[in-house]
């Protein structure tokens, strides 16, 4: 009977752990919703919440950057209606998810959190048109594709926690499967241009061609085995 009872308190213990980590003021929406909910808001609030290198390289109009890693982010939070909706997001949405946590922690009753941040928001062809190239340009990446081998692209960026994970045996593969495959990495963060041509939306995201064809894409982490059964 004691085992039981322990075993119910270990339960109930885990269940509200688990429900006190989510806020209900806290509402991850896809990339469409968010839009809409932006566009029917009057003055809406909306916090770009990544770093001001990345926020100079292209945000949502109307937004402001109040950087999630700043000591400061709390003090200049201050300034919102906590009453009113505010709308958080990043570059792929682990940032604006903390930062939204913060910001119901602090009083605010209402927060949308974009679920896939500005990568979900620049594949949907919502961002504002830019003529400038950034990185690889469409040309270019088709030159790279021009090989007798397959050729492998891997979209990664350095805060990018699964692109990590995977670096080390990506870069092994480079260098030992030479002979069957062109292994290409590309920064997301300084090839904007290509990743917009291409809806790359998530990271990582892995292209596999053949002839200049795609034969096979994923999008998040792949583990060494089945990258090389694709590769084989």
């Amino acid at each position: 009977m004691k085992i039981n009872h322990l075993y119910l308190f270990v339960i109930c213990f885990l269940v509200f752990s688990c429900n006190a980590q989510t806020s209900p003021a806290v509402k991850t929406v896809d990339v469409a919703t968010y839009s809409e909910k932006i566009k029917t808001t009057p003055n809406a609030q909306i916090l770009d919440v990544r770093t001001p290198e990345e926020y100079a390289t292209g945000h949502i109009e109307n937004s402001d950057n109040v950087n999630w890693l700043s000591d400061s982010f709390v003090l200049r939070t201050d300034k919102y209606d906590k009453t009113k909706p505010v709308f958080v997001y990043c570059k792929s949405g682990g940032r604006s998810i903390k930062a939204s946590q913060k910001l119901a922690e602090l009083g605010f009753t209402t927060i949308y959190n974009l679920d896939g941040g500005m990568l979900k928001w620049e594949a949907a062809g919502l961002a504002k048109p830019d003529t400038k190239i950034i990185g690889v340009c469409p040309q270019e990446y088709a030159e790279l594709l021009k090989s007798d081998k397959k050729v492998l692209v891997n979209f990664y960026a350095p805060w990018c926690a699964p692109c990590k994970k995977m670096e080390p045996y990506i870069l092994k593969m480079q260098k030992e499967m030479g002979d069957k495959v062109v292994i290409i990495r590309l920064n997301a963060d300084e090839n904007k241009t290509i990743m917009q041509e291409l809806k790359i939306s998530e990271l990582p995201t892995l292209v596999l061609y053949e002839n200049k064809v795609i034969k096979w894409q994923k999008s998040g982490f792949v583990s060494e085995e089945d990258l090389k059964t694709q590769l084989q």
